[in-house]
């Protein structure tokens, strides 16, 4: 009875309402967990509220811990898709694809809340990161072969350079989304666009042959994730009530990744649509190795956020700006060609490059941002690097 239920939810004319009940969880599941979590954090107080400083725009004590509430109301629409997965060939091992996405979120959030509470160094931070990365691959989630823009065939990968080239991709969407944590609103709306982005495209899937072949089961993942961001910004969106501080922020990095790995890979379509905040830490680190600053040391106004904040945008501007420049971006991964995509990927690269320059050359610098009580140096995923 139980194996001929599951067959009928498998039916494919029934999908349209699955994506509906894992959003209405993910969000539903948001709008409770996120709120407890905040109420959690200001109970225990101390370095997990945020308390405004002069000269800046926050009024009042904010809770930095509503990120784990993202977290939670992800996993639990996870399981409920577990409901909805055809549990035929194409989706053999499935259970062991979430349990190793689920090990390696669970992994990573008692260092993020280490971390939140009492500031990680570098170094345990890194490696942190690093074995989080380790534990999807222990469960077979790996980068086993990459899009060549100039023909129709991949590239397979040997193993090791698989699983370097995985773990390098994950460490890295941790860091981007981390240090895109600076204002409110912002990795949150652009998880959430990401997300979305990953969904249309696991639905859009193509084979070989160029014959449409969706990813039904694969796309209530990044659904679900989209409903908790989305859960999240009605507490986030600027002037932000709740902050999701590095809990969130590291785990929105980590789901992104390792979802852009399971299924058919689509690391060219995520790195598209997150093109600004991957840019943003690949530039940030190469300006401060080139004045001799260690690229793990924040402290220095150097992203581009900062930078357009200081140029004169608002909070909530810049936050609506990232919006709608992760939406185009998001569209044209889906809508353009492998090569297209080689080729969007440069042009925006290349603006990104001429902006920084642009905002450099007037000037645009603001002092670090923080969260919180006075802190050394921030480590990667500490926002504000």
């Amino acid at each position: 009875m139980t194996v001929d239920w599951l067959i009928r939810l498998g039916q494919p004319e029934r999908w349209p309402a699955h994506m509906l009940i894992v959003l209405a969880v993910s969000f539903g599941g948001a709008l409770v967990l996120v709120r407890l979590a905040a109420a959690v954090g200001a109970a225990i107080g101390g370095t997990l509220i945020d308390r405004p400083r002069p000269g800046e725009v926050q009024r009042r004590p904010i809770s930095r811990t509503g990120g784990y509430g993202i977290v939670g109301a992800f996993l639990l629409a996870v399981l409920t898709s577990l409901a909805f997965a055809n549990w035929g060939p194409q989706d053999r091992g499935w259970g062991g694809t979430l349990a190793g996405l689920a090990a390696g979120a669970l992994f990573l959030i008692p260092f993020a809340m280490w971390d939140d509470y009492r500031r990680l160094p570098p170094l345990p931070q890194l490696l942190a990161q690093i074995g989080c990365a380790i534990v999807p691959l222990l469960f077979g989630i790996r980068i086993d072969s990459v899009s060549n823009p100039f023909s129709t065939q991949s590239i397979v990968l040997p193993f090791a350079a698989g699983v370097a080239l995985t773990i390098f991709w994950i460490v890295g969407m941790i860091n981007a989304l981390n240090w895109l944590d600076t204002s409110d609103g912002l990795a949150g709306g652009v998880a959430m666009i990401g997300a979305l982005t990953l969904f249309a495209a696991s639905l859009l899937q193509r084979d070989a042959r160029g014959e449409l072949v969706p990813q039904y089961t694969i796309a209530l993942l990044p659904l679900a994730l989209a409903g908790a961001c989305l859960g999240f910004l009605i507490y986030n969106f600027p002037p932000a009530r709740i902050f999701m501080g590095t809990g969130g922020s590291m785990f929105l990095g980590y789901a992104l990744g390792v979802l852009s790995i399971i299924g058919s890979v689509k690391i060219a379509t995520a790195v598209l649509v997150l093109g600004i905040p991957i840019l943003d830490t690949a530039l940030v680190i190469l300006q401060r190795l080139a004045r001799g600053r260690s690229p793990l040391r924040g402290g220095d106004g150097a992203h581009l956020i900062h930078r357009l904040l200081a140029a004169g945008l608002s909070v909530r501007q810049l936050a609506l700006l990232l919006y709608g420049l992760t939406a185009l971006f998001g569209t044209l991964s889906v809508a353009l060609t492998k090569t297209q995509k080689f080729f969007g990927f440069a042009a925006i690269a290349l603006a990104v490059g001429l902006l920084f320059l642009f905002l450099k050359r007037r000037g645009a610098l603001l002092p670090p941002l923080s969260r919180g009580p006075a802190a050394p140096p921030q480590p990667p995923g500490s926002g504000g690097s």
